[in-house]
């Protein structure tokens, strides 16, 4: 398996994702801005504030994502990829596969 390509068109799909959601998040600010809703009167309201904290939770799991799969990225260059960072044993390549910015093996993830 090609880590690095892996890696980069999870990079990419996360990138494009963010600048996705917070295209939409910036718009849903600008709409409830020019709509002079009342969040806590407006039946209406309660159904943008929960639209706006989906979108933001959204969003910083991407943000997270992509933290993590530039992570990834560093320690391929540095030569530390598919090491656990826990007991510094080899990850298996089916969990790389799986999670290509896995940090840890198997039985130290489930320690955590």
């Amino acid at each position: 398996m090609d880590h690095r390509r892996a890696l980069e068109g999870l990079r990419a799909q996360a990138e494009a994702e963010i600048a996705t959601l917070d295209a939409d998040l910036k718009a849903l600010f600008e709409a409830s801005r020019d709509d002079n809703a009342d969040d806590e009167h407006d039946p209406e309201g309660a159904t943008i504030a929960y639209e706006r904290a989906q979108l933001t939770a959204v969003l910083a799991a991407a943000r997270q994502q992509l933290a993590a799969v530039e992570g990834a990225l560093d320690r391929l260059d540095a030569g530390e990829y598919g090491v656990c960072s826990v007991c510094g044993r080899e990850i298996p390549g089916e969990r790389l596969e799986i999670r290509p910015f896995a940090t840890t093996c198997v039985g130290c993830a489930g320690r955590g």
